[in-house]
């Protein structure tokens, strides 16, 4: 929701720990409600595919809802990250947020067009500036997965993945993800 007003992360911590999420892009606020169960799953299995194969490699670490701090007006928690140990180490702050890109961006689009505008548009923008090497746009309503590559320092969707696809990238070598398993048992409705 834009307005007048030119948020900052220290506005953030000021907000009340009510249980939604608040996020600064470009200085506008940003709340969202608790998500969905099927969102949250989403969420879970990609977080847990993600770091067995992280367990596996020893490459990077992955997590849900991390902080970062791009700037002072870019504050965001995206759902799922997966971060380079390299990275990682040059990124993580004593405030414990990441002050930095993750080489991976998820978010699991939430139902409601502002919400998805702001994943969409606004996240997609922020990422694509702030060097985030790939975007996966997850849609479980769907069944989709959208995933942006940077190309000339520029995030630009790359494929589109459906439910008979696997999701496979070159930023993770050797890691998949059938995409009937990730959506198994989740209801469009």
């Amino acid at each position: 929701m834009a307005s007048s007003i030119r948020w900052t992360s220290a506005d953030l911590e000021a907000l009340p720990d009510d249980g939604k999420r608040y996020e600064i892009i470009d200085g506008d606020l940003y709340a969202s409600k608790q998500p969905h169960y099927f969102h949250q799953l989403v969420c879970n299995r990609l977080s847990a595919r993600l770091q067995n194969w992280c367990d596996q490699t020893k490459t990077g670490q992955t997590t849900q809802a991390a902080g970062i701090i791009f700037a002072e007006d870019d504050d965001v928690a995206p759902d799922v990250i997966w971060i380079s140990n390299e990275r990682l180490a040059m990124t993580l702050e004593a405030d414990g947020k990441l002050h930095g890109a993750p080489e991976l961006v998820i978010e699991v689009l939430s139902p409601g067009a502002k919400n998805e505008e702001r994943d969409r548009e606004a996240k997609l923008k922020l990422y694509s500036r702030r060097g985030v090497s790939e975007y996966w746009m997850v849609d479980w309503r769907k069944r989709v997965i959208e995933v942006y590559r940077r190309e000339e320092a520029q995030l630009r969707l790359g494929y589109t993945l459906y439910e008979q696809d696997t999701l496979t990238t070159l930023l993770l070598p050797d890691f998949s993800y059938p995409m009937d398993a990730l959506f198994e048992g989740i209801r469009s409705k």
